[in-house]
């Protein structure tokens, strides 16, 4: 049995990057199984009884999704290309500004032109080569895992019914009610995470756009959609939305850039301190001290997905811990 055991582990272990696109698919799929069922209990035309299908009910939820991106994509793209354009032109005297004034406060010797910053610059040669190449390999493995977490969500959603009754039948039959309350209990956890995603993009959202708008930034509300869809992506995506509106900020001149730069990350530190903790704390039902500890904790394990993951595995976990605590309880 111990070597079993040791087998199955190290057999997890090796798996350990299919079973988390699993664990991912299988937080959407409960996530979005409210919605579904809601989807589902509507008429499928106007006149009869026939309702939606579960399947196409899910589909539209997809098609939901994936057309409002391409709308934001749509209305992103032409704007900040053209900002990027000009950007692009003004950078050189731009540098050569700031380089003149590091060199009056004594913070350079001398200017340095583009052809010694590169040669300078760590990771050129191979190197470079080898980093290019990571990347892509990197963005081709980060395609491939969102079009895996898709269908097999899909695939689960279709299938829940049955996933649902076979997992219950795993347990005794004295506890089987007491699971399937826990199941609910978690279900509605999880979609309520989904929501405060939501809820958190919107306020960054909101709140990007009124601030750049005063500060005179232009094309202020493609950047502030922006930074409503890089809130739901943690770590990395405030401060890669936050990059095109710097940009676009440093085309208009030097302190509006800078500016913009103070703004987002006052109002990083804001949501990392404050807004999460509490609007989660709300909505999933968990305290905020605990959202702080997961965050913490998922990220140092897994990074940017063990902060995504965070938040909904200390919900589970909570529900799983409340229950055993009422079991040891109870006579």
């Amino acid at each position: 049995m111990t070597a079993v055991a040791v087998a199955i582990c190290w057999t997890l272990y090796l798996a350990r990057g299919a079973l988390l696109l699993i664990y991912v698919s299988a937080l959407f799929g409960i996530g979005m199984s409210p919605l579904v069922r809601m989807i589902e209990r509507q008429r499928l035309f106007p006149i009869g009884p026939r309702r939606f299908p579960r399947w196409l009910a899910i589909l539209v939820i997809y098609f939901t999704v994936i057309g409002s991106l391409m709308m934001v994509v749509s209305l992103v793209a032409g704007p900040l290309a053209g900002q990027a354009q000009e950007f692009w032109r003004q950078l050189p005297s731009m540098i050569d500004r700031a380089q003149q004034e590091l060199v009056r406060i004594g913070v350079l010797r001398q200017p340095i032109t583009w052809r010694e910053a590169v040669a300078q610059a760590p990771g050129t040669g191979n190197d470079a080569v080898q980093v290019v190449v990571e990347a892509i390999s990197g963005l081709i493995g980060g395609v491939f895992g969102l079009v895996t977490i898709l269908i097999l969500t899909f695939y689960l959603l279709v299938e829940a019914e049955s996933i649902f009754e076979t997992f219950i039948l795993l347990f005794p039959a004295g506890t089987r009610e007491r699971v399937d309350k826990a199941s609910r209990q978690v279900s509605l956890k999880v979609s309520a995470w989904l929501g405060g995603q939501l809820l958190l993009g919107g306020i960054i959202g909101s709140s990007a756009a009124l601030g750049l708008f005063l500060m005179g930034v232009p094309y202020f509300y493609v950047l502030a959609l922006l930074a409503g869809i890089g809130e739901m992506i943690p770590i990395v995506g405030p401060v890669l939305a936050a990059i095109p509106a710097v940009a676009v900020a440093l085309s208009v001149s030097p302190k509006l850039g800078l500016a913009v730069a103070i703004f987002f990350f006052v109002q990083q530190q804001l949501e990392n301190h404050v807004l999460v903790p509490k609007v989660m704390s709300r909505q999933v039902g968990v305290s905020a001290v605990t959202v702080i500890v997961a965050l913490l904790i998922g990220g140092a394990l897994l990074g940017l997905v063990g902060a995504l993951l965070a938040v909904p595995s200390a919900a589970i976990l909570q529900v799983i811990v409340q229950e055993l605590l009422t079991m040891r309880k109870e006579p």
